[in-house]
């Protein structure tokens, strides 16, 4: 027989709710629950959370992320499909319902070098935070381009690549192997580069319509990008660059507490330190 847990009173509660800037679209079915509301319960970080939140390995491969956002975002059934665009909000309000809405930082100033100490106010961040407009499309010719964010598996499985291959890169100089095979091997690694950057494009779009029809074969969408015009890739990237400054954090304005000079700083949030 099956009873409750008296001590079930005392399990953690959601200690605020968020509304995401994706509005819980691009996420797929099964993967997510809506409420009514349209605000998402977020609860405060558990023992076990923050274990896992200092395993170097999980960090890395992101495993630490899926299963924290899973473990305080209940809604939230698959963290790996997570659009990029509520990635940051996410992990602020986890920090905030986990350990308040202030946050201590460091900043050297640039101009006398001295370190300052500030404390942001999460909340504030959060509502900075929006998505782009991803009804706004390519148009070249007769061919429309419908972009999408990427989901945090794809985000998180690029960065571990471009990592890999650009500590490769590092050590190749040094390495105890003769010039050509050094050529070789960083000739290499910028194809590796440049091969990841081309299907991050192609990851990026979601279908193209060529007059009455529509192309949303991945394969197809892949080759396209590997053999389109440069005009063609360039007009792309620069709708992804502009979307991707639209969702992104601002700088912090800094005013150094030393000599009075004023600089703004960018706030990235390693969560190998964020949630320290």
């Amino acid at each position: 027989m099956t009873t409750s847990n008296p001590l079930q009173q005392y399990f953690r509660q959601p200690a605020i709710y968020i509304k995401l800037p994706s509005q819980g679209k691009y996420y797929p079915p099964g993967t997510f629950e809506m409420p009514e509301n349209n605000e998402l319960p977020v609860y405060p970080m558990t023992a076990l959370d923050e274990i896992t939140q200092r395993t170097a390995d999980a960090l890395f491969n992101g495993e630490a992320t899926v299963k924290t956002i899973q473990s305080c975002v209940p809604n939230i059934k698959n963290a790996w499909v997570i659009p990029a665009i509520d990635m940051d909000t996410l992990l602020i309000a986890i920090r905030i319902a986990s350990y308040g809405h202030e946050l201590e930082f460091e900043s050297v100033c640039p101009s006398c070098s001295n370190e300052n100490n500030y404390a942001v106010d999460l909340r504030q961040l959060l509502e900075q935070l929006s998505a782009p407009d991803y009804n706004k499309t390519v148009n070249v010719g007769d061919m429309e381009i419908f972009l999408r964010p990427l989901n945090y598996q794809e985000q998180n499985q690029a960065a571990m690549e471009q990592f890999e291959d650009q500590k490769l890169m590092e050590m190749i100089p040094q390495s105890d192997i003769s010039d050509k095979e050094k050529i070789e091997l960083l000739s290499s690694a910028y194809l590796k580069l440049s091969e990841l950057t081309i299907r991050s494009v192609a990851e990026s779009i979601e279908y193209i319509k060529i007059n009455s029809e529509t192309v949303t074969d991945r394969e197809h969408i892949g080759e396209f990008v590997r053999n389109a015009e440069k005009k063609v890739f360039d007009a792309i990237t620069a709708q992804l660059s502009e979307n991707k400054m639209q969702s992104e954090l601002k700088p912090l304005s800094i005013t150094c507490t030393e000599c009075g000079h004023g600089y703004d700083t960018p706030f990235t949030m390693d969560t190998a330190t964020f949630f320290a």
